[in-house]
């Protein structure tokens, strides 16, 4: 038989039947409730003090009141035996579901044990008892000023047609909240990734036309890098486009769905309301398609918290408090890590850029630095001290700063003969001539060597005699560098080798000096001889 519950409306005619004089009988067919049912009402207001001759008007308010209370502190009827079964299990409930467990698996356990108690009496004793199911008491946050906090959350929107590759894309969506008069914005994408939330986010400002001052997201890894309940880490790209636009970032605490209670249940809304039974050929489509919902369909449907309509709301009120929205586009960067490789270069988007051998005493090769690359320019940190800026290349290139090299490196690494050449010259006409004959034709960088091997014979051997032996070379039409070195081996004319001195024998000296009769040991009779000796 179902449990009816009696309303206060119920009671109080009740009363005032009685009041009136009517009987018990009467007043349950009137009333439809049963005879006992009256009976304990009225044997309840008696108890407070209120009697038939008293008239209607002895039933005030706070004497309706008094007779509730009395009523619902009365005794209960006594509890049956599996009630109080599971009053001597209260101990092994409570744990299992301290624990975790469902109290489905903790009755299986009570069967284990021997104890069998029926389902329905275990969930009212641990609803009763134990508090089960109840959540936790919450206090409404208070809606902040115009302008403030826009809530944003992401989630799976749904499919776009087949293409003609017979496949179709799954799409998913930025969806932002005005906290104060709950205008929406929803921007589909593909990915979730720092480059697409910085996108949804100017967005966001040209469709609300400025900027609001906190934007609160959850614990995404594009926007929060490394979670903190106090002082969470920011992603360096989307921290530097908050400086720039000027908002502050306040995600929310881990599984802690009420900080944005605002946009948290958006997500299932949106997809069913604004995107499900849609026909959407591209992503340009889904973005036309949320556009005109939040602007035609949401945001001028009445809003059940607030009881108007989020377009006419924000118009009102928000859109004058908010930030000026940004007139330009913003050039969105990568943040990177690149090691200093053996050559000098480090690897930022697929492209080598130079960096200086050592930096204020400090060697690179080997070491991190930190990378920012734009549009543009690609600049390279160590720590927070700028070490390089380079022209942005595309992927695949090279931008190489010469300066960055020790000058004979850096011209055999550029094939640069030229280099090579005013050196020889700097050593003397005829070393930079031959030099010179050497580069001449094609391919000259095969035979830069050669000048590296000449200007090496000019630190040997000094650059006054290569330069006579190179002036020697060129009147003969002799170039060759192995030939010329081999002339420069020989002794100069008019001059001949020092002799060398004759040095006298010396006798090296005995190892010992004293004569060898000293070292002898007497015969061994002469020693026992000796030794008998008193």
């Amino acid at each position: 038989m179902a449990f009816r519950e009696v309303t206060l409306l119920e009671v109080k005619e009740v009363l005032l039947l009685w009041l009136r004089r009517r009987g018990k009988r009467a007043i349950a067919r009137t009333v439809g409730l049963s005879r006992n049912t009256v009976r304990s009402y009225l044997d309840g207001a008696a108890e407070c003090g209120l009697v038939p001759d008293a008239g209607e008007s002895a039933l005030t308010e706070e004497k309706l009141a008094e007779v509730l209370l009395h009523l619902k502190r009365r005794p209960r009827r006594s509890r049956r035996a599996s009630w109080q079964t599971c009053e001597a299990q209260r101990e092994f409930v409570e744990k299992g579901l301290d624990s975790g467990l469902k109290l489905t698996k903790v009755r299986k356990l009570l069967v284990r044990r021997g104890v069998d108690v029926p389902y329905p009496t275990l969930h009212r004793f641990a609803v009763s008892e134990l508090g089960f199911g109840r959540s936790s008491l919450t206090v409404p946050v208070a809606d902040c000023d115009a302008g403030e906090e826009l809530q944003v959350d992401t989630g799976w929107m749904g499919y776009l047609e087949p293409d003609e590759c017979v496949s179709r894309r799954r799409f998913r969506a930025w969806i932002f909240t005005a906290v104060r008069s709950r205008h929406r914005l929803v921007y589909p994408c593909f990915r979730e990734t720092t480059q697409t939330a910085i996108e949804a986010c100017e967005a966001a400002w040209e469709f609300f036309g400025g900027v609001f001052r906190v934007l609160i997201p959850d614990n995404t890894k594009t926007i929060v890098q490394v979670y903190d309940p106090l002082e969470p880490i920011i992603n360096a790209t989307f921290r530097e486009y908050a400086q720039k636009r000027g908002f502050e970032i306040d995600p929310t605490r881990r599984h802690s769905p009420r900080d944005k209670g605002r946009v948290e249940r958006a997500v299932r809304t949106t997809r069913d309301d604004c995107f499900a039974g849609e026909h959407l050929q591209d992503i340009e489509a889904a973005h036309r398609c949320a556009r005109t919902w939040c602007l035609q369909d949401y945001g001028m449907r009445r809003h059940t918290r607030t009881q108007r309509l989020p377009l006419e709301h924000f118009e009102a009120e928000e859109k004058s408090a908010l930030l000026p929205a940004p007139s330009a586009p913003y050039d969105i960067p990568h943040w990177g890590d690149p090691k200093i490789g053996r050559d000098q270069h480090g690897q930022v988007l697929r492209a080598l850029y130079s960096v200086p051998a050592e930096f204020e005493g400090r060697r690179l090769v080997g070491r991190k630095l930190r990378a920012r690359a734009d549009r543009t320019l690609v600049r390279l940190y160590l720590d927070t001290i700028l070490v390089k800026t380079h022209p942005r290349q595309p992927p695949g290139g090279r931008s190489t700063d010469p300066a960055d090299f020790p000058a004979d490196k850096i011209a055999y690494a550029n094939r640069d003969g030229e280099f090579l050449r005013l050196q020889a010259w700097q050593h003397g006409e005829a070393v930079g001539r031959f030099a010179g004959t050497l580069l001449n034709g094609p391919l000259p960088w095969t035979r830069m060597r050669r000048v590296y091997s000449l200007l090496g014979l000019c630190k040997r051997y000094g650059s006054e005699r290569v330069e006579q032996a190179c002036t020697v070379a060129l009147n003969a039409q002799m170039v060759d560098v192995c030939r010329l070195a081999r002339m420069l081996e020989q002794p100069r004319p008019g001059t001949e080798a020092a002799p060398v001195p004759h040095l006298a024998k010396v006798i090296p000296l005995a190892r010992y000096l004293r004569p060898k009769d000293q070292y002898a040991l007497p015969p061994a009779t002469s020693r026992s001889n000796e030794k008998e000796e008193p």
